[in-house]
């Protein structure tokens, strides 16, 4: 193609031409032997520099031409080259990152006492006096509360009676057994005299057992007369006041006469989601926030689970225990759990402004090597806002569309920004 500055060149030369031609000439005569004299062509007439003039004009207006020309053609150009790249969408990219490879949970956990037991009577009978109230530390074995139980005291007075006469009659029964099998010996009785007599005995035996066993029945009653604590802890609760009329025939609604919690270990209860209930270990360290104590981090241990997934939450229950040696922390409380858990296949993660929403699912834009867009179809596993976690669908090497178009499909030809 000619461009301005060779078409500036090829006219600039065509002009000096045109001047080289215009110089005088000094021509000998063809005829004439001697030497002629030296003929000067005149001047340029007025008209022959108006032409000269005039074609210089026309060189110029042509040049003008031939560079618009030339501009015109070069904006063309442009133009086209840029409809062209505009005829590309620009996309922006984003590479999948890889998730973390140790993540602390975050949970919520019910706070409980390792023993919480409510103390019922085991006797009927009026409270006679109580020695211990709400928030009283109490050890093994110590007298909370004492019942009185007349017709208790009187069963068991009876027992003991019918008892005596019992183990008397046996005495009686026994000995005389034992005679009447030494006269037997000497044949002076008959066998079958002999026999009663040891029927008598072993009666008398079985009688004084059955008065032994309801003497001890109506003894552990008396004892139940000594309301005393099963293990040491603290008083929770105290139901009852002295003359109040006590009753064991567990009527809806009854409450206990006392409640005792043992404080010095908590159970905490958590409920570990599935996706990561496999990578959950007996033994590991916990981490611990009470609400009764905020801003302080406590050390526990989790030392079982339930071994099952829950079939209605999809969770895995989990107990950990934490001292409380200096019985600071509360009962029935709320604290937050923190887990770590070591993942051993980190998942992907992209940001949310990369999903398309389709009815064969959710899938992503990935542009390959030659700029062509390949919709793949993805899994989210859990949702963290601004990001999700993809566990099938796309490579850690994709190169996946930012904010892409709802018209996008796959083929498409982009251009990466």
């Amino acid at each position: 193609m000619l461009t301005t500055e060779d078409l500036i060149v090829f006219l600039s030369s065509s002009i000096s031409v045109n001047l080289l031609f215009m110089e005088p000439s000094f021509e000998p005569s063809p005829t004439s032997t001697e030497m002629t004299p030296l003929v000067v062509s005149p001047l340029p007439s007025r008209s022959y520099r108006w032409r000269w003039f005039l074609g210089v004009l026309v060189i110029i207006f042509l040049l003008l031409i031939g560079r618009t020309i030339s501009v015109r053609m070069m904006q063309n150009r442009e133009i086209h080259q840029t409809t062209t790249a505009l005829a590309v969408p620009s996309v922006l990219v984003v590479s999948p990152k890889l998730g973390q490879a140790e993540i602390t949970l975050r949970l919520p956990g019910d706070v409980n006492a390792y023993a919480d037991t409510p103390i019922y009577a085991r006797t009927d009978g009026y409270l006679k006096r109580w020695l211990v109230d709400i928030g009283s530390q109490v050890k093994n074995g110590d007298l909370l509360a004492e019942i009185e139980s007349p017709e208790i005291d009187q069963q068991y007075n009876q027992a003991v009676g019918k008892l005596q006469q019992a183990q008397a009659n046996l005495n009686l029964a026994q000995i005389t057994a034992v005679r009447w099998k030494q006269l037997l010996d000497r044949n002076t009785v008959a066998p079958q005299e002999s026999d009663q007599k040891q029927g008598a005995f072993e009666m008398a035996k079985a009688n004084a057992a059955a008065a032994q066993a309801e003497v001890s029945r109506l003894q552990e009653l008396k004892d139940f007369e000594q309301i005393t604590a099963p293990f040491d802890g603290v008083i929770t609760q105290r139901n009852t006041n002295v003359g109040d009329l006590i009753r064991v025939n567990n009527m809806v609604g009854q409450k206990p006469l006392f409640k005792i919690v043992d404080d010095k270990v908590f159970r905490v209860y958590a409920n570990v989601p599935e996706s990561v209930a496999s990578e959950v270990r007996i033994g590991q360290k916990v981490t611990l926030e009470f609400a009764s104590q905020p801003g302080k981090l406590i050390q526990g241990t989790l030392v079982r689970t339930a071994d099952s997934i829950d079939d209605a939450s999809r969770t895995l229950l989990v107990e950990i225990q934490v001292l409380n040696t200096d019985r600071k922390l509360l009962s029935g409380g709320y604290a937050t759990v923190f887990i770590p858990i070591l993942i051993q296949h980190p998942s992907l993660l992209l940001p949310v402004n990369t999903l398309l929403f389709r009815p064969e699912g959710t899938v992503v834009g990935v542009v390959d090597h030659n700029g062509r867009v390949e919709l793949k179809k993805i899994r989210i596993g859990k949702d963290f806002g601004n990001q999700v976690e993809v566990v099938e669908g796309i490579k850690a090497t994709d190169k996946v569309i930012l904010n892409p178009s709802d018209s996008l499909q796959t083929g498409d030809q982009v251009f990466i920004h």
